[in-house]
């Protein structure tokens, strides 16, 4: 089970049929490795809100924090961990692409 699978990777712009080489699927997941980088900057950001959210209730803690504050640090957590991915981690995450892409190219 891959780590990644818990993001969504939108292939709605993307001509799976038209995709052949190694180079074209590499090409295809670049493209699309913005969007999933801050969506699982996002999916970090939404886990830390509540285990921070699950701290302040225990006593001494203040809870705290509306809806409007929770997606504004969720969407901040998003683009920070895009802008600071390791090369590692955005390299897993292409392989994972490529891999989803080829998977839909051959069970359509």
């Amino acid at each position: 089970m891959s780590k990644f699978q818990q993001i969504s990777i939108d292939f709605s712009s993307t001509d799976i049929a038209s995709l052949d080489t190694d180079d074209e699927f590499r090409q295809e997941a670049k493209r699309l490795l913005p969007k999933a980088l801050v969506q699982l900057g996002e999916i970090v950001g939404e886990k830390t809100w509540e285990d921070l959210q699950k701290t302040l209730k225990k006593p001494g803690g203040k809870l705290g924090g509306s809806q409007s504050e929770k997606r504004k640090f969720i969407q901040e957590t998003g683009r920070t961990y895009h802008r600071h991915a390791s090369s590692r981690e955005r390299q897993e995450l292409e392989d994972y692409i490529v891999e989803q892409l080829r998977d839909r190219k051959q069970f359509g």
